[in-house]
């Protein structure tokens, strides 16, 4: 359920074809054929500064795609933070994350459909 190498993370980099943006927070798209959703977090140093931070939005991120897998589709997620992701709240975040999610949902449904 995760992009481990660079190669996954080039491929959504150079192909992606859906992009979705929430409050301190980017997710970037591409089909990957495999039948599950995957996911790949971006979270930089330059704009999450400490650590516990970053540690606290990849498990939120984790946790968010996890229970939401069997809506998902078949793509290759890359998860991007933003300056000022840090400051959202817990139950914010994942209220961001639920609404991204659905409009990935909603995107790549209406592309199939077209």
């Amino acid at each position: 359920m995760r992009l481990l190498t660079a190669g996954d993370y080039r491929q959504v980099f150079d192909h992606a074809a859906f992009k979705v943006h929430g409050k301190g927070l980017m997710a970037l798209a591409c089909p990957n054929g495999l039948g599950h959703p995957r996911l790949g977090l971006v979270f930089s140093k330059r704009n999450v500064r400490r650590a516990v931070d970053r540690n606290r939005l990849k498990r939120l991120a984790r946790e968010s795609v996890r229970l939401q897998q069997h809506r998902l589709p078949a793509v290759d997620i890359v998860l991007l933070a933003r300056r000022g992701a840090h400051e959202l709240d817990n139950a914010t975040l994942h209220r961001q994350l639920h609404g991204m999610w659905r409009r990935l949902e909603r995107d790549v449904h209406k592309s199939m459909a077209s």
